[in-house]
């Protein structure tokens, strides 16, 4: 399965990915394109470096429909056939996200359904938890709110600020995402409403 990236940032999940590639152990997932909505996303360089075509397909200046159109171009272009957004700050609208159904992956620092949105290890901090963690689910309409497929728990420290209760976070993030990116390559998601089956052979 041909697959696409979307980034804004730093892309510490893309590395990830890229990693995982590099080892054998995303197959039959192929990283064909990373995609940025930001000009200087220091990502379009970790793919640079591991010989992954780059894209630049800026959200400035461009309405909604348009960016998205743009978007679909891009990862036609590359033949892409499942989108993996790792750290894209953009909300997607249905009408893109139609376009690849149970096909676009998300990850999500928190235990989804709580703490949607920027910031949520902040939020869990604030809320007082015990507990939160990473969620990878596949996109729909709404904000972070499509069904879950996999989730790992973090335990949270006395004297956490965000950054560190972010980092533990993120190694949870890092291992999880190129698994369920293989599974969903090799057809191993099932998914019927909000429930998704994951089979590890």
């Amino acid at each position: 399965m041909r697959i696409g990236v979307l980034v804004s940032g730093t892309g510490t999940n893309l590395q990830a990915l890229l990693d995982a590639q590099a080892a054998g152990a995303l197959a039959p997932a192929e990283l064909v394109v990373v995609i940025a909505n930001v000009p200087d996303a220091p990502a379009l360089d970790r793919a640079r470096r591991a010989g992954v075509a780059t894209e630049v397909v800026d959200h400035r200046g461009r309405a909604r429909a348009a960016f998205e159109d743009a978007l679909a171009e891009a990862l036609a272009r590359h033949r892409a056939e499942a989108v993996v957004l790792a750290g894209f700050m953009r909300i997607l609208t249905a009408g893109f996200v139609d376009r690849y159904p149970q096909r676009i992956v998300n990850t999500h620092p928190s235990l989804l359904p709580a703490f949607p949105g920027r910031d949520a290890p902040a939020q869990a901090l604030a809320y007082g938890v015990k507990l939160a963690g990473v969620t990878i689910h596949f996109v729909d309409a709404t904000v972070d709110g499509g069904p879950i497929i996999a989730q790992a728990a973090v335990a949270v420290e006395d004297g956490d600020d965000a950054r560190a209760l972010h980092a533990r976070i993120q190694r949870e993030e890092h291992r999880l995402l190129p698994i369920v990116v293989q599974r969903l390559a090799a057809g191993r998601l099932s998914c019927q409403g909000r429930h998704v089956r994951s089979r590890a052979e």
